[in-house]
């Protein structure tokens, strides 16, 4: 009796464990847009990668219909876009 408790323990701890690989869940699928105009953008969003997604995330809402799309972490037009950001808030 002690051995078959002691194995249904011991299969629920392995599967636990197994669980433990998560699934990715990040908003944005893709490389996302290398550029976009700022006239046209509403807001822009960045999230750090996360024990959920391990990507850094932009997110850009636009003005006119309230779309989103992802922008590309990587190109120079981010890029440039949080530096300015940062520097703005640090002048503050």
């Amino acid at each position: 009796m002690k051995s078959a408790v002691a194995f249904v323990v011991l299969a629920c701890l392995i599967i636990v464990e197994g669980q433990k690989a998560s699934v990715k869940r990040c908003l944005c699928q893709g490389p996302g847009m290398n550029t976009v105009r700022l006239q046209r953008v509403e807001k822009i969003e960045v999230y750090p990668a996360s024990p959920s997604c391990e990507n850094v995330e932009i997110i850009v809402t636009f003005k006119n219909d309230g779309g989103k799309k992802c922008l590309n972490p990587k190109s120079n037009f981010a890029q440039n876009y949080i530096k300015k950001a940062i520097e703005e808030k640090t002048n503050q």
